[in-house]
Protein backbone atom coordinates (compact mmCIF):
# COMPACT_ATOMS: atom_id res chain seq x y z
CA UNK A 1 0.00 0.00 0.00
CA UNK A 2 2.94 2.30 1.26
CA UNK A 3 4.48 1.53 -2.55
CA UNK A 4 1.45 2.89 -4.14
CA UNK A 5 1.12 5.85 -2.28
CA UNK A 6 5.04 6.55 -3.16
CA UNK A 7 5.19 5.98 -6.61
CA UNK A 8 1.87 8.10 -7.10
CA UNK A 9 3.58 10.73 -5.38
CA UNK A 10 6.74 10.79 -7.31
CA UNK A 11 4.17 10.41 -11.12
CA UNK A 12 2.66 13.83 -9.59
CA UNK A 13 6.17 15.02 -8.89
CA UNK A 14 7.23 14.47 -11.87
CA UNK A 15 4.52 15.91 -13.80
CA UNK A 16 4.49 19.03 -12.34
CA UNK A 17 7.91 19.47 -12.23
CA UNK A 18 7.29 18.57 -16.32
CA UNK A 19 4.50 21.06 -16.23
CA UNK A 20 6.87 23.97 -15.19
CA UNK A 21 9.89 22.96 -17.30
CA UNK A 22 6.96 23.22 -20.50
CA UNK A 23 6.33 26.77 -18.91
CA UNK A 24 9.78 27.87 -18.53
CA UNK A 25 10.76 26.43 -21.91
CA UNK A 26 8.28 28.46 -23.85
CA UNK A 27 8.84 32.02 -21.76
CA UNK A 28 12.39 31.36 -23.15
CA UNK A 29 11.43 31.07 -26.15
CA UNK A 30 9.37 34.18 -26.59
CA UNK A 31 11.79 36.21 -25.09
CA UNK A 32 10.12 36.76 -21.91
CA UNK A 33 12.55 34.86 -19.77
CA UNK A 34 15.41 37.62 -21.54
CA UNK A 35 13.17 39.86 -20.14
CA UNK A 36 13.63 39.09 -16.79
CA UNK A 37 17.44 39.62 -16.46
CA UNK A 38 17.13 42.76 -17.81
CA UNK A 39 14.47 44.82 -15.82
CA UNK A 40 11.69 44.00 -18.47
CA UNK A 41 9.11 42.36 -16.29
CA UNK A 42 7.95 46.36 -14.89
CA UNK A 43 4.28 46.69 -14.25
CA UNK A 44 2.28 47.61 -17.22
CA UNK A 45 0.15 50.51 -17.42
CA UNK A 46 -2.43 51.18 -20.02
CA UNK A 47 -1.35 52.83 -23.29
CA UNK A 48 -4.40 55.34 -24.15
CA UNK A 49 -5.78 58.45 -23.51
CA UNK A 50 -8.72 59.92 -21.96
CA UNK A 51 -12.28 59.07 -22.07
CA UNK A 52 -14.46 62.17 -22.71
CA UNK A 53 -16.54 61.21 -19.62
CA UNK A 54 -14.83 59.05 -16.67
CA UNK A 55 -16.24 55.54 -16.35
CA UNK A 56 -15.77 53.30 -13.46
CA UNK A 57 -13.43 51.53 -15.87
CA UNK A 58 -11.12 53.90 -16.44
CA UNK A 59 -11.78 55.24 -13.10
CA UNK A 60 -9.67 51.45 -11.52
CA UNK A 61 -7.64 52.27 -14.25
CA UNK A 62 -5.92 54.96 -13.46
CA UNK A 63 -5.95 54.41 -9.75
CA UNK A 64 -3.91 50.83 -10.63
CA UNK A 65 -6.91 48.90 -8.52
CA UNK A 66 -9.48 46.18 -9.45
CA UNK A 67 -13.25 47.71 -10.51
CA UNK A 68 -14.92 44.76 -8.73
CA UNK A 69 -13.11 44.44 -5.78
CA UNK A 70 -12.53 48.37 -4.16
CA UNK A 71 -13.58 49.09 -0.85
CA UNK A 72 -12.88 52.73 0.31
CA UNK A 73 -9.58 51.87 1.91
CA UNK A 74 -8.46 50.07 -1.34
CA UNK A 75 -9.79 53.53 -3.06
CA UNK A 76 -7.78 55.97 -0.72
CA UNK A 77 -4.75 53.98 -0.66
CA UNK A 78 -4.25 53.70 -4.22
CA UNK A 79 -5.69 57.94 -4.75
CA UNK A 80 -2.57 58.49 -2.16
CA UNK A 81 -0.09 56.34 -3.98
CA UNK A 82 -0.94 57.55 -7.87
CA UNK A 83 -1.64 61.39 -6.33
CA UNK A 84 1.91 61.34 -4.65
CA UNK A 85 3.87 60.12 -7.94
CA UNK A 86 2.18 62.89 -9.62
CA UNK A 87 1.14 66.12 -7.24
CA UNK A 88 1.39 69.25 -8.98
CA UNK A 89 4.00 70.88 -6.10
CA UNK A 90 6.44 67.74 -6.87
CA UNK A 91 6.71 68.12 -10.72
CA UNK A 92 3.24 66.31 -11.51
CA UNK A 93 0.96 67.38 -14.21
CA UNK A 94 -1.92 69.65 -13.13
CA UNK A 95 -4.54 67.55 -15.29
CA UNK A 96 -3.42 64.59 -14.20
CA UNK A 97 -3.92 65.53 -10.93
CA UNK A 98 -7.28 66.58 -11.50
CA UNK A 99 -7.89 63.24 -13.36
CA UNK A 100 -6.71 61.48 -10.45
CA UNK A 101 -9.11 63.30 -8.18
CA UNK A 102 -11.80 62.57 -10.63
CA UNK A 103 -11.00 58.75 -10.43
CA UNK A 104 -11.04 58.59 -6.72
CA UNK A 105 -14.29 60.71 -6.88
CA UNK A 106 -15.92 57.95 -9.38
CA UNK A 107 -15.06 54.72 -7.57
CA UNK A 108 -16.29 55.95 -4.22
CA UNK A 109 -19.56 56.64 -5.96
CA UNK A 110 -19.55 60.30 -5.49
CA UNK A 111 -18.80 61.33 -9.37
CA UNK A 112 -20.93 64.63 -10.28
CA UNK A 113 -23.48 64.95 -13.39
CA UNK A 114 -20.38 65.24 -16.36
CA UNK A 115 -22.54 67.79 -18.23
CA UNK A 116 -23.05 69.66 -15.10
CA UNK A 117 -21.11 73.16 -14.79
CA UNK A 118 -21.01 72.16 -11.03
Amino acid sequence: MTSVFVAGLAVATGATAARYGIVAWNSMKSGAFSKLFKGGLERQFYKGGFEPHMTRREAALILGIRESRATDKIIRDAYRKVMVANHPDAGGSHYLASKIGEAKDMMMKKSRNPDSAF
